[in-house]
């Protein structure tokens, strides 16, 4: 049985027509949207964010930065860098995400849990775009709140499997955000950055050894931090048959994560927002199904 009640976010501009061979599948957004309809975990409880504006993140990047980004206006090798073709749409996406992640951890901090059917870009640093990512939602969203005085302190754990550089080196001297990274060592970014926490696993590394470690960690910084708030990107490219992964996690152990993850903060009483994060596939329904895992484990609970 689905709680009715768990706010989820979406923006119809999430999903536009793009190359659906490109590794980056960009309809997987409304896939997802549609996917969480038919299994009956979305019905009334679908919000909308904000349609976003480079002006807005200049709260977080380097204005010339966004401004360049919007207008078309980076070099070729700052847009290789990026991985991503740029068109209207994908603006029109990309600074209307990160609102979404914001309405979103509003509305955890009212209902104790909500998912964004997007978000987690933490390749994103305050100056350039990297990895499929070009402004940063995490470090967006965290700061906003404190800023605003809506929360005191945040946690930000990420458990896709590749670090989140981006939001370690954009919140490296933030007081009041705690950035967490647990990933898989050997893989992108090769340079990587500081969080406040790294775990960087071996590659193979399997659902028991997983498990254990995103359980101990989030335990132990929750009764460390008592943050007022965990922004939770649940990436599911640490599945052992992802494109870009190289963890050896069952389906079940995705499901256990967010499981995990979830029931820690309830039980704790820390207001959890998730965001998607990474995933990889070839199979584009199949990868619409991973990304919902989050979202219908945090609508049984």
């Amino acid at each position: 049985m689905y709680n009715p009640n768990l706010p989820l976010v979406y923006h119809p501009n999430y999903s536009f027509s793009f190359d659906p061979k490109h590794r980056f599948v960009v309809s997987k957004f409304a896939r997802l949207k549609q996917y969480l309809a038919t299994k009956g975990v979305l019905k009334d409880n679908l919000y909308q964010g904000q349609i976003g504006h480079y002006s807005d993140l200049e709260l977080v990047h380097c204005e010339q930065y966004v401004r360049d980004l919007y207008h078309n206006q980076l070099c070729d090798k700052a847009m290789r860098r990026i991985g991503l073709p740029w068109s209207e749409q994908l603006m029109a996406r990309t600074f209307t995400a990160p609102l979404g992640t914001y309405l979103t951890a509003q509305l955890a901090l009212q209902h104790g849990v909500a998912c964004h059917l997007a978000g987690g870009t933490h390749h994103a640093h305050f100056d350039f775009g990297s990895g499929y990512c070009m402004v940063n939602d995490l470090a967006y969203t965290a700061t906003r709140l404190i800023n605003e005085r809506k929360v005191h302190n945040v946690l930000v754990f990420d458990c896709d499997v590749h670090q989140g550089d981006g939001t370690a080196a954009m919140l490296a001297h933030h007081p009041f955000v705690f950035t967490c990274s647990i990933h898989c060592e050997k893989n992108f970014p090769f340079r990587k950055q500081s969080s406040d926490l790294d775990i960087g696993l071996p590659v193979g590394t399997n659902d028991n050894t997983y498990l254990s470690v995103v359980e101990s960690t989030l335990i132990d910084l929750i009764e460390q931090l008592n943050p007022d708030l965990v922004l939770y990107d649940a990436g599911v490219d640490v599945w052992q048959e992802d494109t870009l992964g190289k963890l050896d996690i069952s389906w079940q152990g995705l499901e256990k994560r967010d499981h995990t993850v979830l029931s820690i903060c309830n039980r704790k009483g820390v207001p959890v927002a998730t965001v998607i994060g990474g995933g990889y596939d070839k199979d584009h329904e199949r990868l619409a199904k991973r990304h919902a895992i989050v979202v219908e484990q945090a609508a049984k609970l």
